[in-house]
């Protein structure tokens, strides 16, 4: 089945090109590299049609590369491009033996790029398809499931792509975009006040989030300004009841519940009135989904 049109799935194209160049590169020594096995036994001049299959059910996400990687081979072999046909979107749901993609053009090219585009498509699939446990198990709850900085290197842009194809939301991209008040700035700052208030003279225009592990750290970020708070390691009870008291202050404060969650979970914190369930297992811990390319003649 298909996903709901989602306006914030714009693939990161640049990203991708990127990921894509370095991973090509080193599966074939360099930019100038080859592919000894397939320039030895297939003839330039074959061609096949193939398909990306599943070999498993899951989510997909990252569909464009596949396009992006046979591109970029058929440039460097000096080759006619392989004609790609999507069968699924970013979003859908597939299960075992469902096609991804048809392709039809040059075998070379389709056997070089094989490995680099299944790498990509897998792991963003993979992201994509534990996401969607996690909004599938918190849908109806209010709650929405975030994910962290806790991305493979290089890769973040696609990640959070994924999450996003999952049913996820990103929380922020990287230490630029928002700032996140933790326990060691709050020490060197001297307290959760003045960590606040120095973030807030330097960078008005940020966002502040604030990471609090009581309930009178919740109140006093609040008053201090706070209007996002990151509810670390708390039992259910205890954020209940920090949910309870920063909502009784009447200030407009979204909630957010980390630090160790699983889906066993995940409906007991939702109940507790929390905006939001960050995961960092989303991103650095997600299984790949089991893709393949095969030839069809």
């Amino acid at each position: 089945m298909s996903a709901p049109s989602r306006p914030d799935l714009a693939f990161p194209v640049a990203d991708a090109r990127r990921v894509v160049t370095v991973a090509l590169d080193e599966d074939l020594g360099g930019p100038d590299g080859v592919d000894v096995t397939t320039t030895a036994t297939i003839p330039a001049a074959q061609q096949t049609r193939a398909a990306v299959v599943a070999r498993e059910a899951g989510t997909v996400a990252g569909v464009d590369v596949i396009a992006l990687t046979l591109d970029e081979v058929a440039r460097r072999l000096g080759a006619e491009p392989v004609s790609v046909s999507l069968v699924a979107a970013d979003g859908d749901r597939v299960e075992r033996g469902d096609v991804v993609a048809e392709l039809s053009g040059s075998t070379r090219v389709t056997l070089v790029a094989e490995r680099t585009l299944l790498n990509v498509l897998s792991r963003l699939s993979g992201i994509a398809t534990h996401t969607r446990r996690w909004a599938d198990e918190l849908e109806g709850s209010g709650a929405t499931v975030l994910d962290t900085r806790k991305t493979t290197p290089g890769l973040r842009a696609l990640e959070k792509f994924a999450v996003r194809a999952g049913g996820g939301t990103n929380k922020r991209m990287g230490l630029h975009d928002v700032a996140m008040i933790k326990d060691n700035h709050k020490l060197a700052a001297g307290s959760l006040a003045a960590a606040y208030a120095a973030v807030r003279e330097q960078f008005p225009q940020v966002p502040v989030q604030v990471e609090v592990t009581t309930t009178e750290e919740a109140l006093e970020s609040v008053a201090a300004g706070a209007r996002f708070l990151l509810c670390d390691n708390m039992s259910t009870d205890l954020l209940r009841a920090t949910v309870e008291a920063v909502r009784g202050t009447g200030e407009d404060v979204e909630i957010e519940a980390t630090g160790g969650l699983t889906l066993e979970v995940a409906a007991d914190y939702a109940a507790t009135g929390v905006d939001y369930l960050s995961v960092g297992g989303l991103t650095h811990s997600s299984p790949i989904l089991d893709l393949a390319l095969d030839l069809r003649d």
